[in-house]
């Protein structure tokens, strides 16, 4: 079985102001949509990304945030296990992400030798 990686990315909101109520709900979808690939057996690790960063060129020049140039954001990220990229996006079925208009990239994990 393969690793895949499945990034979420949206545009930020701060007019998205959600209830302690929404936020619980939200939580409740990721955590079902989340339980029903862990229940295959097929989950791997998952985190959110927080907004703090720097980038760091080349030639060593620091710039703030890790996205200071684009609209679109990296919040977060599911590690999953699969046979194949179309078994990994099929899973994408249901991701909470969708019902904010967001986007979902699935890339394979490459395991290094060293």
């Amino acid at each position: 079985m393969k690793e895949f990686m499945m990034i979420f990315r949206h545009e930020p909101n701060p007019a998205y102001q959600p209830s302690p109520q929404e936020i619980e709900a939200e939580i409740k979808k990721w955590q079902d949509w989340i339980g029903g690939i862990a229940a295959q057996g097929k989950f791997g690790s998952t985190n959110q990304l927080g907004y703090e960063g720097k980038t760091i060129t080349p030639d060593g020049v620091v710039t703030d945030g890790p996205y200071a140039e684009i609209k679109e954001v990296v919040g977060g990220y599911v590690i999953v296990k699969a046979e194949s990229l179309d078994e990994a996006i099929a899973m994408t079925k249901g991701c909470p992400i969708f019902d904010h208009g967001a986007k979902v990239e699935v890339r394979n994990i490459m395991q290094l030798e060293f």
